[in-house]
């Protein structure tokens, strides 16, 4: 895709690698080690864009705090560990000898039962329905489609839902990001499914393994941990972190998911950055990020939700009928992949 010139918003680099709110309170804690170069200082408590960064998972086998060692990363001798927040796994920029959750309060996530944080800075829930498509971006030339699984507790009569696959269509292209059903989560196995123009893609199962697109080159995957997590980036258009998380015991003991032994739920936890929106934007998400864009969720609720939900609606995956959609095709709608959403 063509990059824009004039008419369009600013580049917007929000994301996972962008840390907005309270980060005193969930960074972690590294130890000095050594006589080595000192971290560099952290300029309002957050990574400058496009930092680097990798992905700590402890093992289940660790009993005791795991840490990761920043000369391992090419950065100064400390020890970094996940904050207490998110003890199994995390984000460390080794650089500055900190660590950060993946889905701490910060413009361009989803996460969980779907909690987005708009590019506004502001936090939300957004349920959509089981088993169901909806735009959470839409503009010109990018549309991408989140679909949704669910779960229902009937001793508490409430459904839950969380965002199983995305559905990006940019040009004439598709790119499917989404995760395998599990009935048991295996820390071990990878549960990340991506296919592009409908054909599976396959990067090595190690850390940093690269794969780049030969028909659109500027497309890549690259691996941020062995298993489980991902970065797709389109140069000049968009980068989209995902990582498969199941809900554990503990996750369904404290919210009440009602999670059985036939599913253990895996579903994505996202950031988005996004470099050549136009103010026209639309969808759940993409909406926020519009220059002039004041949100209507009563965000002083205890769990602020955008309403809606039809107006959001996709018919499939890759299509582009929501009736707030300002996506334009260039070709047809081949390539769309159905086998993978569970």
């Amino acid at each position: 895709m063509a990059a824009r010139h004039g008419g369009g918003m600013a580049e917007v680099v929000l994301g996972c690698l962008v840390v907005a709110v309270a980060l005193a309170l969930s960074s972690g804690v590294a130890s000095a080690a050594g006589r080595m170069p000192s971290p560099k200082p952290l300029n309002g408590r957050r990574p400058p864009p496009n930092s680097k960064y990798t992905v700590l998972t402890p093992k289940r086998y660790h009993k005791r705090k795991y840490e990761v060692s920043c000369v391992d990363e090419g950065g100064p001798a400390c020890y970094v560990g996940c904050p207490k927040q998110c003890p199994n796994s995390c984000l460390v920029f080794c650089a500055y000898c900190m660590s950060f959750c993946q889905c701490d309060i910060f413009p361009g996530t989803s996460c969980g039962d779907p909690r987005f944080t708009g590019g506004d800075g502001n936090t939300f829930y957004f349920h959509g329905k089981k088993d169901q498509n909806f735009c959470i971006v839409s503009d010109s030339d990018l549309h991408i489609n989140a679909h949704f699984i669910g779960n229902h507790n009937p001793d508490i009569k409430r459904d839950f839902t969380w965002v199983q696959a995305l559905g990006v269509s940019f040009g004439d292209h598709r790119l499917y990001i989404g995760t395998r059903k599990a009935v048991e989560w295996d820390e071990e196995e990878d549960h990340i499914q991506i296919a592009f123009d409908g054909e599976p893609v396959n990067v090595d199962t190690v850390k940093n393994a690269r794969w780049v697109s030969k028909a659109l080159p500027g497309l890549s995957i690259a691996r941020m941990a062995t298993v489980n997590n991902v970065i797709v980036e389109l140069a000049g258009v968009f980068s989209i972190s995902a990582g498969a998380v199941p809900i554990t015991d503990e996750d369904n003991r404290v919210h009440k998911y009602g999670k059985t032994e036939r599913d253990s739920l895996v579903h994505l936890d996202l950031g988005f950055q996004f470099h050549n929106l136009t103010k026209d934007v639309d969808g759940v998400l993409g909406q926020t990020y519009r220059p002039n864009y004041v949100t209507k969720v009563d965000i002083t609720a205890k769990m602020p939700i955008m309403g809606g939900a039809p107006k959001y609606h996709s018919s499939g995956l890759f299509s582009t009928d929501c009736a707030v959609s300002r996506f334009h095709r260039t070709g047809d709608a081949g390539g769309v992949v159905t086998t993978f959403a569970s």
